[in-house]
């Protein structure tokens, strides 16, 4: 990477990250994130709000939220050019793997349309402006909102506690609908999905494929949803742990792909690394090696770190010990063993960079901007066009920390 040092630029993210429901979301507490390149960044100054849409005809269906509301989606349409090509983007936020943190999910917009935003930003890959979003700005953009608790899936419910499990049925109803809305004429067409909505994107990657005939381009992206069955600081799998509570709480062995199931436990079977093999659609994975979540939520939760020892450094990489920065090197190596396999077809394409991040395709600074993150000085949304519109081959995988000097790193404000 030949950026230099030359400026330093953050953005607050405000929430709160409640480490008794760290399970439930990916947001977290007054995070800047650290840029070691200048220019504006580009938050676009007037972002495109888009209403958000329920599904009228999803009850009928059984589709619905958590708490039993409609599902919803926010959509953009296309024009000119892309009028007929057709971007969806799932929706992340964690899981929620006991009947306790399920019920308490019913409360927030992650499990309860009641609480969903009415209007939201789409910037990034869902931007409408060719100077941001490139190669998609004028396509159908949709974003399905996740209300279900397990990267859409699952069918089942838990009556005592008034709990709907229909991720599955959502998919589905949230496909039919946009099917009816114009999608089945889609010359080209892609999934996509950040976080829990990465995971789905796998998920659902081959079953978006038979949507469509054999003459429409279809293909799938993956940002952040290569969640690693990971050794965590303690020597246990603090994340296998949380699968392994929402396949059973949901009910997910009997929904999950056979062709891993045959093999593996189903748990197993929640874990990217154990699918992507079995995907035959093109698949981009797009993923920061010291995934953000991962480090906070996997690698180093409370109760793999009681005693706070890990506290500062997944806070702030800067403050990592050497043996700390050990360990955040040997779960990449571990990333990278992961998909060797899969990185060896033609037809997939992958941009690991060497960043403290998470979700890198819906922030317009880390999508396209002046200063967005490269490898080999190419940024996220090129890398991604070139790949799924067959201009370029796309394998980027950034040397280890500290290297890449254009990261967007998250850090503790």
């Amino acid at each position: 990477m030949a950026e230099i040092v030359r400026g330093f630029w953050g953005v607050v993210f405000v929430g709160f990250l409640m480490l008794s429901k760290w399970v439930d979301s990916y947001e977290f507490e007054d995070f800047i994130f650290n840029k070691t390149s200048t220019g504006d960044g580009a938050i676009t100054p007037t972002p495109l709000l888009i209403a958000l849409t329920l599904i009228q005809g999803a009850a009928a269906k059984g589709a619905v939220c958590l708490d039993g509301t409609l599902p919803g989606y926010h959509i953009h349409p296309g024009a000119g050019s892309g009028a007929n090509s057709w971007l969806i983007q799932l929706e992340g936020g964690g899981w929620c793997n006991t009947v306790r943190n399920c019920v308490f999910r019913k409360t927030t917009r992650r499990g309860s349309s009641k609480f969903m935003e009415k209007q939201i930003q789409f910037t990034g890959i869902l931007s409408n402006k060719a100077e941001e979003n490139p190669d998609f700005f004028n396509w159908n953009r949709v974003k399905v909102r996740y209300c279900d608790g397990a990267s859409f899936t699952g069918d089942s419910e838990n009556k005592d506690a008034l709990l709907q499990f229909r991720g599955q049925r959502i998919w589905e109803a949230a496909m039919a609908d946009l099917m009816s809305k114009g999608m089945r004429n889609a010359q080209q067409a892609l999934l996509s999905g950040c976080s829990a909505g990465g995971l789905a994107s796998i998920l659902h990657c081959d079953e978006f494929r038979t949507l469509f005939p054999s003459s429409t381009k279809v293909k799938c992206l993956s940002d952040a949803g290569l969640f690693m069955d990971a050794t965590d600081v303690s020597g246990g799998h603090a994340l296998r742990d949380v699968f392994k509570g929402v396949v059973s709480v949901q009910g997910l062995q009997k929904i999950l792909p056979s062709n891993c199931t045959n093999k593996l436990d189903p748990t197993s079977c929640f874990f990217p690394q154990n699918l992507i093999s079995n995907i035959k659609t093109p698949l981009f994975l797009l993923n920061a090696a010291y995934d953000f979540w991962q480090i906070q939520s996997s690698l180093a939760p409370p109760v793999a770190d009681p005693h706070g020892l890990w506290h500062d450094c997944k806070l702030n990489y800067e403050k990592c010990s050497a043996s700390q920065i050990q360990f955040l090197q040997d779960f990449r190596n571990d990333m990278l063993n992961a998909i060797k396999g899969f990185g060896v077809s033609t037809q997939n394409g992958l941009f690991i960079n060497s960043c403290f991040a998470h979700c890198q395709s819906e922030r317009q600074d880390t999508w396209f901007a002046d200063d967005s993150p490269l490898i080999d000085n190419k940024p996220v949304a090129l890398a991604v066009g070139d790949w799924y519109f067959d201009r370029e081959g796309v394998k980027a995988i950034d040397c280890a920390y500290p290297c890449d000097k254009t990261c967007h790193n998250m850090v503790s404000k």
